[in-house]
């Protein structure tokens, strides 16, 4: 199954790339050089969804439609609304709520990456079966949510962002918040499944 290129995203994506490429070319006129770091991020990490997406088609992981949409917005709202425009500074609850989107989609993400690999047979209770992709789907989540505080980490170490200046209490609030949200979600995916289901 082909992933297809989402058109709005892709105009988001664009239209964002412009504006921050824009800035940087007038910060260099100007030398301005403050917060050049999170522009140059927000460039890279715009065309991640797209450079995904296509990986996904190459080897043939499913995706959800939503996937390019959503990740652009969550790059846009954490790095460019939350470093650059500092909703961060704005808004103390910025942070948790992103981290608690994330919780929300990461285990739609997983459960849709695991279509075609691992498949029901009969071998296997459907309730087996449910209950197994709903905890790969939930790892799936932690997995990449310890991924991106290291990312926020790397960012600090060696280009100052300035990502995790709430220090360790803060890279462990974010993990509680993502922890819980995946776990709300990977039990809502379950009991809906195995209450529509008959064994």
């Amino acid at each position: 199954m082909k992933n297809k290129d989402n058109t709005l995203a892709i105009g988001i994506a664009i239209l964002f790339e412009i504006i921050a490429i824009s800035t940087v070319i007038i910060k260099i006129i100007s030398k301005q050089w403050n917060d050049m770091h999170l522009l140059f991020l927000v460039i890279i990490c715009l065309t991640l969804p797209f450079v995904i997406t296509y990986i996904a088609n190459k080897y043939n992981f499913v995706l959800p439609s939503s996937f390019q949409l959503v990740s652009v917005s969550f790059i846009l709202l954490a790095q460019y609304f939350g470093e650059f425009i500092q909703l961060y500074t704005t808004f103390s609850w910025w942070d948790l709520f992103l981290h608690g989107c994330f919780g929300c989609y990461a285990p739609i993400i997983g459960l849709h990456l695991m279509t075609g690999i691992i498949t029901w047979d009969s071998g296997v209770t459907k309730k087996r079966f449910v209950i197994f992709t709903g905890i790969i789907a939930f790892c799936f989540t932690l997995a990449v949510g310890v991924l991106w505080e290291i990312f926020e980490f790397l960012g600090d170490y060696f280009l100052k962002t300035g990502m995790t200046t709430g220090g360790l209490e803060d890279t462990m609030t974010d993990l509680i918040i993502k922890t819980l949200f995946a776990l709300a979600t990977t039990l809502i995916y379950c009991y809906k499944k195995l209450k529509n289901s008959k064994y």
